[in-house]
């Protein structure tokens, strides 16, 4: 299947809220692989968080850095939305993804947001979108970042084209 790709200008944490909310409101979010891509600081996080309150997610949303996963679950929903929130950061070993058990968690059903993914290697499955976040030199602002999807999957394809142009 031919990639899929989209660009988008976050101005400032607003757009990137916007575009969370946007996205949280696909219906084939429930069963989506998103990666995110980017340097320390570019963002990952905080679209992550943005995503998971726009989902429903209530209460505190932690950084998965240490823990290397934070589970979600919004059984209030119908059908119930389990989450789980990847950081893999501080991976040194792609077999480190096995060795924790993962494959369980990605053959099941549910939303799966990964970042640092690159550190578990070939072993994660093909991502639905790939999020490559990058800041930009910006006199005026430290929060403007463009924003690149690539969609791989029908799956991904989907929730691209459900995003406001």
């Amino acid at each position: 299947m031919p990639t899929v790709e989209t660009r988008l200008l976050w101005k400032d944490e607003a757009a990137t809220e916007a575009f969370a909310q946007s996205l949280a409101a696909q219906p084939d979010i429930r069963h989506a692989f998103i990666t995110l891509h980017g340097d320390l600081g570019a963002g990952k996080t905080t679209l992550v968080r943005h995503l998971l309150r726009a989902l429903g997610v209530q209460g505190r949303i932690k950084s998965p850095t240490y823990a290397v996963v934070e589970p979600y679950e919004l059984p209030a929903l119908n059908p119930p939305l389990n989450i789980w929130h990847f950081d893999f950061y501080r991976f040194s070993d792609p077999r480190e993804w096995e060795d924790a058990g993962f494959r369980d968690i990605f053959a099941g059903p549910g939303l799966k947001l990964a970042e640092w993914p690159q550190n578990a290697g070939a072993l994660l499955p093909t991502p639905d979108i790939a999020i490559f976040i990058d800041t930009m030199p910006d006199i005026h602002s430290s929060e403007s970042r463009t924003a690149t999807l690539t969609a791989a999957t029908a799956t991904g394809q989907a929730l691209l084209r459900g995003l406001p142009a």
